[in-house]
Parts: structure tokens; C-alpha cells; sequence
């Protein structure tokens, strides 16, 4: 049993939580796209966990965790990472922590050409400046580092000092200090040491976990709206974060993929610039914020907020195929009193249900519903208040897709499965 887990709006839906959550009788999770600019956040017995490229599973004993070939590594992130896991009583060991071959490295170079590159547009995209898009440029380029050149020193200082060659035109060309390849090439050993015993062939790990019919969950990364292809254009991420690319990412055939669960809150939430058609930037707004905790597991950043789009969603579920839905922060918009439900858009003379390239000119038209409260012995969807059950009814016969988990806390132990 393979299952997919995927974000449907602009990322921070809980998919780590709902990815967590999955595992409890998986064999494998894999973290398939994306690098160091997505958080995922767990909270397991009272505790929080927050990992950037670890999947959310890595503190479960008994599974085992990989980071696939789509994924772009910052080798000091992921040192960190491990470390502060070890720190907290997470043993992480080479039987069952998996790094693949073929996903490529973030250097210093890429971190400082995502700088210059935000500074020289004229559009802020508002990237978290982590080196992620020019990584992913150079691997398009075919110039890229690979977690296998970390393995092998005697070719590694000569492909750097080739990749730098136009970064550090770059660079000269705008007055910045160049890149010293003697450097990154130092930084890698340094780090090689410490990561080269995880580097393997993933792809051979999942074929036999497949042939042996063990389940497999795959972790998405941000979200279809920040999609590279599917997404805001170009308020977006550098990689496929849609279920097919995630699938991709991991190496997974389309067809070996047996559920693919889409994640979404009960309302929606954006890091950085980009169209938000149901953005409240008033005291609306600010509420959703608080009561959800709305800042970035990455950057800190507070994100906007605003009210459900679910035009977004049901476009989401067609583009990525969604077998079911999974709804977090139910018991943060039941709180208000009053839900307003994005369900088509006033665009350019006409009202629509699709989501349109230029979706900047839309305006929502919305639909309204009370609201209600929630608390941790609502373990079952018959004891939700029944303006909570209309919400997420109305979920359903809008989008035509099941919603199977709903959760109503921080913890994965709030979570209702339908």
C-alpha cells in the first residue's frame, strides 16, 4: 500500500502532522520534493517536534525514513537535524535513515545567488533565501552536486569548481564577493563525514518494500498553488510539489500509488507574495492568526490569513488526483462566529468556479455559516457540534471527494478518522 500526502493550498496545511499520523502502520515514509525552506511540525505525546528535510516520521522507532531523489539537501541543515533529534532521544542510524544518491546539494553559492537574484527583481517573489531555486537551476542546467559526489572526493573539488564558473560571473558582474571553490569543496568533506554512511540507492529500498507489499507513505512538500508548474506563477516554489511530481520525486510510478490524501485547513493561510483571493488583512485576519498560530515552522514569518477557497480545493482534487481530504484547525475557525466559504469568483463580468491564470482580478463570492466549538473528547465525527459536521459536509458535496481525517488540536492524537 503506497499513499501520497499533499498539501492543496500554499503549504502549512499540517502535512507532517497528517504524514505522522499515517505511519503509525507504515514500513517507509519518504520525503519525495522541496529542501530546507518547507517546516514541518509534529506534536507527539505532548511534544513538539519541528523538522526542514527529516521526514515527520523520524521519531518513530520502527520506521524507516527517506529522503529521495527529489528532494534538494543543505548538508548543514540536515547535520543539525539529525543532531538535535539525537538531542532529544531520537537515535537515527543507517538501517533505518536512508539519504538517496541522486538528490542534489545546496552550497553557500546557491544561498547567495538566491539573495542576488531577490534583490535584482523588480517583483519580489518573497523566497526564504535558502538557495532552494538555484539549486534546482543548476540541476536543470545539468551542473549540479550530488549527495553520490560526496561519496567520491577524487571528482568532487573539480565539479564544484565548474559549477561556481557562472555563479561567480554572477557575481563579479554585480559586484559581489566570488566564491572560493577550496572552500565548498572543504565544506563538503566536512559534511561527507557525517552523512556519507545514510547515501545509498533509495530506489532499491522501495522496490522491495513493494514487492513485499509493506506500506509506504510519501510526504509532500509545500503545496499544489506553490507548484512550479500548477501553482501562483511565479509566487511559487522551484520543484513539482503536485501529487504526480511528489510521486516522481520519491521514484514511484503513478500507478504503484494506491491512496493520495490531500491536506488543507479549514481555512486558508500564505507565506510571502502572491494572489490570495479570500485574504482578510483586518481584525478578521489577525483572529485567524492567533487562534491558529500562523507563523512560518522556517522563517518565523506571521502568514496572511483568510477565509476556505473552495474553488482552490476543488481544483486541487482533479490536479492531484485525491482519493480524500483531510481538514486540520477545525477547532480554530469554529471559534468565530460567523465563516464566510469562498464558492466561485466574480471575474472580469462573469462568476466562475475555476481558478484562472490571473486570478489577481477575481473577487470571492462567498457563503456563510456558523460557527461552533470544539475539545479534546470530540475523538469521533458523531460527537462534533452540528454546525461543524455542516461545514464539513458542504466540504464534500462541493469538492466530490471524501473527507476522511479531521483534525481538531496540535496533537495526532486529535484527529478524527472518518
Amino acid at each position: 500500500m503506497i499513499k501520497l500526502i499533499v498539501g492543496i493550498q500554499w503549504g502549512d496545511e499540517g502535512k507532517g502532522r497528517a504524514s505522522h499520523f499515517e505511519s503509525k502502520n507504515a514500513k517507509i515514509v519518504v520525503r519525495a520534493t522541496g529542501g530546507n525552506n518547507a517546516g514541518h511540525t509534529v506534536v507527539a505525546n505532548g511534544k513538539k517536534y519541528k523538522m526542514h528535510l527529516l521526514p515527520s516520521s523520524i521519531i518513530r522507532k520502527n520506521v524507516n525514513c527517506i529522503i529521495a531523489p527529489g528532494v534538494v539537501i543543505d548538508p548543514e541543515v540536515l547535520i543539525s537535524e539529525i543532531e538535535e533529534m539525537e538531542k532529544a532521544g531520537i537515535t537515527i542510524t543507517k538501517d533505518r535513515f536512508h539519504i538517496s544518491e541522486r538528490a542534489h546539494v545546496i552550497l553557500p553559492h546557491h544561498k547567495k545567488l538566491d539573495g542576488l537574484y531577490e534583490k535584482l527583481k523588480a517583483k519580489k517573489i518573497g523566497t526564504t533565501k535558502r538557495g532552494i531555486g538555484p539549486c534546482y537551476a543548476e540541476k536543470c542546467n545539468r551542473t549540479g552536486i550530488r549527495m553520490f559526489d560526496l561519496c567520491n572526493t577524487s571528482t568532487l573539488k573539480k565539479k564544484i569548481e565548474e559549477d561556481l564558473l557562472l555563479a561567480n560571473t554572477m557575481f563579479k558582474q554585480y559586484g559581489e564577493e566570488l566564491v572560493n571553490p577550496e572552500e565548498e569543496y572543504e565544506l563538503c568533506i566536512k559534511c561527507a563525514e557525517k552523512l556519507v554512511p545514510y547515501i545509498c540507492d533509495t530506489g532499491s529500498i522501495l522496490i522491495q518494500a513493494d514487492e513485499k507489499n509493506e506500506n509506504i507513505v510519501v510526504e509532500g512538500a509545500q503545496a499544489l498553488y506553490l507548484d512550479l508548474d500548477h501553482g501562483d506563477y511565479p509566487y511559487v516554489t522551484s520543484s513539482n510539489c503536485n501529487a504526480s511530481g511528489t510521486a516522481s520525486g520519491a521514484g514511484i510510478g503513478p500507478t504503484k500509488v494506491d491512496e493520495v490524501i490531500g491536506v488543507m485547513k479549514a481555512y486558508c493561510s500564505r507565506v510571502g507574495e502572491g494572489p490570495f483571493t479570500t485574504e482578510q488583512d483586518n481584525e478578521i485576519g489577525d483572529k485567524i492568526r492567533e487562534l491558529g498560530y500562523e507563523y512560518g515552522t522556517t522563517t518565523g514569518r506571521p502568514r496572511r490569513c483568510g477565509w476556505l477557497d473552495l474553488v482552490m480545493v476543488k481544483n486541487a482534487c482533479f490536479v492531484c488526483g485525491l482519493t480524500s481530504l483531510c481538514v486540520n484547525h477545525i477547532d480554530t475557525i469554529g471559534k468565530l462566529e460567523k465563516i464566510k466559504v469562498c464558492i466561485g469568483y466574480e471575474y472580469k463580468g462573469n462568476n466562475i468556479e475555476y481558478v484562472p491564470i490571473d486570478r489577481e482580478y477575481c473577487k470571492p463570492i462567498y457563503k456563510e455559516f456558523e460557527g461552533w466549538e470544539t475539545n479534546e473528547t470530540m475523538t469521533e465525527y458523531e460527537k462534533l457540534p452540528e454546525n461543524a459536521k455542516k461545514y464539513i459536509k458542504f466540504i464534500e458535496e462541493y469538492t466530490k471527494v471524501k473527507v476522511q481525517y479531521i483534525g481538531i488540536g496540535a496533537d495526532e492524537k486529535q484527529t478524527i478518522v472518518r
